[in-house]
């Protein structure tokens, strides 16, 4: 082991020193967590300073415009009283190439996959003009509405979007369940995609695109509302999700270890989630260390542009510490197979993943494209689970593509660039 690596290693167990004082077996917890995270920043360490590395944050912090984008606000009001935060981006009507409505070709040439979608618009436009197609955006697990910056940005103008944050995340209240106690669900989760969709797009068309515990809220909508989706949904996209058993996910860590941290991890997070202001002042003494996992989880690329990795660790950080620990167990319960065969079967889909996602495993969006005959599966090389911050233009040129196929936007739509990461030079 290296020097530096052992200063890191070091430093780590001395971190882990002070949670213990601070929370007993949460602290020891944290420790060998950060010990596992000192290895990952170790070769930055070699060429960056410590004073440099914080400037660098506080420069990033102040002027990137990472998730700088807003909408028209509103809010939903979930079953159980919870405030639901979204916003609305309408369609520019001066926009070259802006597509206002679901086409309604009424020749019998649809795309193909998309004929069955066709005819859930030409229902819904009834004899009038096609009403215009709504694209509803769900973000994962920590994070938040703006975690889908990128393809905000390419679809702006272009499509009328609807971007919202989950209960206890971003803008969106504190879930009111279970502050008297109640588990959060995936199912209740779902429940909170329906009163968005209710409250921001009653009416029309619509295409679901959902990126990891995102993609599971659009299975439990599916679940609970099969109606909704066959009646609605002219496509969905299903980003770095899974459909269950995120239980045997091994997280990239040998048996051992893995069996250890599902042991512990429930423990651990509720330990933690009663310790938030000792938690929250230690995430900010171990910056670095904290970065280096969020950086191992999130991206499957080294080359990541700087101010999208600061940006992912944001948007993390702005995650209490309680929320993290009261929605972990919702996933082991995850089982939703059998309603996404039943309910997504003839939707037209984009099933996409990093093939090095952690996280959610790429071999979970096989599954789920198997399970659906009218998926498209598209496998990122070189990428992880936040795949739409790290490769955005691959994830929003074939976004656009299943929102022409399915006639949400001109086959002929250019998005460009917009969005895409900053560039070595530029």
């Amino acid at each position: 082991m290296s020097e530096s690596t052992s200063a890191n290693v070091a430093q780590a167990a001395a971190a882990g020193a002070n949670w213990r004082r601070a929370g007993g077996f949460a602290g020891a917890a944290i420790g060998v967590l950060a010990a596992g995270a000192a290895a990952g920043v170790a070769v930055e360490r070699l060429t960056v300073g410590r004073g440099m590395r914080k400037k660098a944050r506080l420069a990033l912090d102040a002027s990137g415009p990472y998730g700088s984008l807003r909408g028209l606000p509103g809010r939903a009001i979930a079953d159980d009283g919870t405030g639901i935060h979204y916003e609305i981006d309408v369609v520019d009507a001066c926009t070259p190439g802006s597509h206002t409505g679901a086409r309604d070709r009424g020749d019998g040439g649809e795309p193909h996959g998309a004929r069955a979608a066709g005819a859930r618009k030409r229902r819904l436009s009834g004899r009038g003009a096609a009403q215009p197609v709504t694209v509803v955006f769900s973000h994962g697990y920590c994070l938040s509405q703006d975690s889908w910056h990128f393809q905000r940005a390419a679809l702006r103008g272009i499509v009328r979007t609807v971007h919202w944050d989950q209960r206890s995340h971003g803008r969106s209240e504190r879930g009111r369940a279970q502050a008297d106690g109640v588990p959060v669900t995936i199912d209740q989760l779902g429940r909170d995609l329906k009163a968005v969709i209710d409250a921001a797009a009653p009416e029309g068309p619509l295409v679901l695109v959902g990126h990891s515990m995102g993609g599971m809220t659009m299975m439990a909508l599916g679940d609970q509302f099969p109606e909704l989706v066959r009646d609605r949904v002219v496509g969905s996209a299903f980003v770095g999700t899974s459909c269950g058993r995120l239980g045997e996910v091994s997280f990239g860590l040998p048996v051992a270890g893995v069996n250890a941290v599902r042991r512990v991890l429930p423990g651990v997070l509720k330990a933690l989630g009663s310790q938030t202001e000792l938690v929250e002042r230690g995430r900010r003494a171990t910056a670095d260390l904290f970065a280096g996992l969020i950086k191992r989880y999130s991206f499957g690329s080294k080359d990541v542009d700087p101010g999208v990795a600061r940006f992912a660790e944001r948007l993390i950080e702005g995650t209490p510490i309680d929320v993290v620990a009261e929605f972990y167990p919702a996933f082991t319960d995850h089982d939703k197979a059998d309603a996404l065969a039943a309910v997504f079967a003839e939707v037209p889909a984009l099933v996409l993943a990093g093939e090095n996602d952690l996280v959610t495993p790429s071999a979970h969006s096989q599954f789920i494209a198997d399970l659906l005959p009218a998926a498209e599966l598209v496998l990122v090389p070189d990428a992880g689970h936040l795949v739409m911050l790290e490769h955005p233009e691959i994830v929003t040129g074939r976004l656009t593509e299943l929102l022409a196929r399915v006639g949400a936007v001109p086959a002929d739509a250019n998005v460009g660039l917009y969005g895409r990461p900053a560039q070595p030079g530029s």
